[in-house]
């Protein structure tokens, strides 16, 4: 099996800082993409932001040169730097890996439970 356990979301106000984690772990061989996703009240999951195994990035433009996104590929961790939030970055984000359990097995994909990051005016 395979746990995606995230960390780091809360109550902040807007213009402040998070920080998030989500470390895998179980039976994993390789870890190909790792991203964060969020879903706000009434809408669907959306992408926030995702990394290769590489390092290459890819963001959504609402949180484009707010947000960093970076991973430890020794640790199976993946983080989220959030700065200058908006009450619109309001949502539950979710951590996403595609994980690789045997040798030439298939990657599937994983998700975290889910961290609730809140941000007051």
């Amino acid at each position: 099996q395979v746990q995606l356990q995230e960390s780091g979301g809360g109550l902040v106000q807007a213009g402040g800082s998070l920080r998030l984690s989500c470390a895998a772990s179980g039976s994993i061989l390789s870890i190909d993409d790792m991203g964060w996703y969020r879903q706000a009240p009434g809408k669907q999951r959306e992408l926030v932001a995702t990394v290769t195994s590489g390092g290459s990035t890819n963001y959504a433009d609402s949180v484009k040169g707010r947000f960093t996104i970076s991973r430890d590929n020794g640790k199976n961790t993946v983080y989220l730097q959030m700065n200058s939030l908006e009450p619109e970055d309001t949502a539950v984000y979710y951590c996403n890996a595609g994980v690789q359990r045997y040798y030439r097995g298939t990657y599937y994909q994983y998700w975290g439970q889910g961290t609730q990051v809140t941000v007051s005016s």
